[in-house]
């Protein structure tokens, strides 16, 4: 008898047959009903036992958590809340889960309690759901890519360059950290390091991206970067995921129409495909909402929020004209946000991000030719010699979701940034050659995927997202 899941028997009409699921208890009542999942769904399936036929010994074993196997009858269920449930024949404990010491038990937990126990946090409804969706989403990316003829690229994770200028990376070393050879100024002699040089973890695969976009077209990464900034937020981690699409002959309005296709249809496949856990996680939000001032709830349901970003086109709209509706806003006139508009040139933080979406256009909005002193050496400078081109997508709730440009070009005008901000050229000497030979236009924009598995999913906290967060002062597990 072929083993079932528990999706695939709540999918199903009841007809009276023999079937045979394992999975993990979650509750187990009246020494009678067993709630049993698998990991297959949010939903667990009722096994309904006749405890006059088991031993107390067996019974007694069927705790929280504990691993079994069932065989019996799929019959139409005489309770409410599921349309089929497993009369039991007969039932072997798998893996025994210690009622005293077990953490998950059947009740709520702080999120704080359950990343303490990140290996075990997937057996909640909550976090289930979430991985469920990651799941779906890094299919759907995939999916995307492959459907639109790009070739997915892996770049390097060990990298001798800083393609963002962040500085605030991870250095790898195999030196001996006692003793590390040192040059005749006292600073560390690097050529005698496992690389010859001093290199690091990457905080993009974009410009690598770029030199296979030049050969073949289309490409796009998908890897994990890493970031040394010492920041305990909610919206940070150490080591995340980043997409990165680089398309050869492709300006930037073709980047941004690239932008809003991708992330409609990637937020459409989990509408299709992740129904339960959507629906789910949306009343947990309701909920949770429910215990916040009026003024800080959100005008949308989750999947409301979702549906706005599939259902509308998104409107573009220059950096310059949006500081002008941020700067006339009634927020920013009564000194409402946080970080008051005065002038052009301005970063936006979140609060203007989300009033220009949420409130004034009331749709997601690209902004585009931002400031070039805010932004990266590699994106093309604008004929006005003051704005670059690039695009940024803005979301309902979360602000920046997508940053994207048309890349530098021309060789003379990428070395004039580079010296202005003492990136030396030898370190680049590939990324410029690249401008040497057949340069031409091209464009990519990139995603950090745990933010948008937050946006799908309504988590506040990064954290709660990934697997097993690296953040400072935490790498457990």
């Amino acid at each position: 008898m072929m083993t079932k899941t528990v999706a695939e028997l709540l999918s199903q009409d009841a007809t009276l047959q023999d079937v045979t699921i394992k999975g993990w208890v979650r509750t187990f009542r009246a020494n009678r009903f067993i709630a049993l999942n698998d990991g297959s769904t949010i939903n667990n399936i009722q096994c309904v036992l006749d405890f006059e036929n088991f031993e107390e010994a067996t019974l007694k074993r069927i705790t929280t958590g504990a691993a079994i196997r069932v065989t019996g009858e799929l019959v139409e269920s005489q309770g409410k809340g599921q349309s089929v449930e497993i009369q039991v024949k007969t039932l072997e404990i798998l893996g025994d889960s210690d009622p005293e010491t077990y953490p998950i038990q059947p009740k709520k937990h702080s999120f704080e309690f359950l990343r303490e126990n990140a290996h075990l946090r997937t057996r909640t409804n909550t976090f289930s759901a979430v991985m469920r969706l990651r799941s779906s989403l890094s299919f759907a990316v995939h999916k995307y890519f492959n459907d639109n003829g790009f070739y997915h690229m892996h770049t390097p994770i060990i990298t001798g360059s800083d393609a963002e200028g962040a500085g605030e990376m991870f250095r790898v070393s195999a030196l001996d950290p006692k003793k590390p050879p040192l040059n005749e100024d006292g600073t560390i002699n690097y050529k005698e390091d496992f690389f010859g040089k001093e290199t690091n973890l990457t905080v993009s695969g974009q410009l690598e991206a770029e030199t296979y976009a030049m050969s073949l077209g289309k490409v796009y990464t998908f890897g994990p970067t890493f970031r040394a900034e010492n920041s305990n937020t909610s919206r940070h981690l150490a080591e995340f995921w980043m997409i990165e699409p680089e398309v050869a002959f492709m300006d930037l309005a073709g980047n941004m129409d690239l932008a809003e296709d991708f992330m409609k249809s990637v937020l459409s496949y989990v509408l299709e495909n992740n129904k339960e856990d959507l629906e789910f996680l949306e009343k947990r939000l309701l909920d949770e909402e429910k215990t916040k001032p009026q003024n800080e709830r959100s005008e949308m349901s989750l999947i409301e929020k979702i549906k706005f970003v599939v259902d509308n086109n998104f409107k573009r709209v220059s950096y310059t004209e949006a500081i002008d509706i941020l700067r006339n806003s009634k927020p920013n006139k009564k000194k409402k946000f946080n970080y008051i508009i005065k002038e052009w040139g301005a970063d936006l933080q979140s609060e203007h991000e989300r009033f220009l979406v949420e409130k004034h256009f009331k749709c997601p909005v690209i902004l585009f030719d931002y400031p070039a002193n805010i932004k990266a050496f590699y994106m093309r400078l604008n004929e006005d010699g003051k704005t670059v081109r690039a695009m940024d997508i803005l979301f309902p709730g979360i602000g920046e979701m997508v940053g994207g440009s048309q890349r530098e070009e021309r060789l003379e005008v990428l070395k004039e940034k580079m010296k202005a901000l003492d990136i030396p050229e030898e370190e680049l000497w590939w990324y410029l050659d690249l401008r040497k030979y057949g340069t031409a236009v091209h464009s990519g924009f990139g995603l950090g995927f745990e933010r948008l598995v937050m946006f799908t999913t309504g988590m506040g906290n990064i954290r709660d997202v990934i697997p097993y967060p690296r953040t400072p002062q935490n790498a457990e597990f």
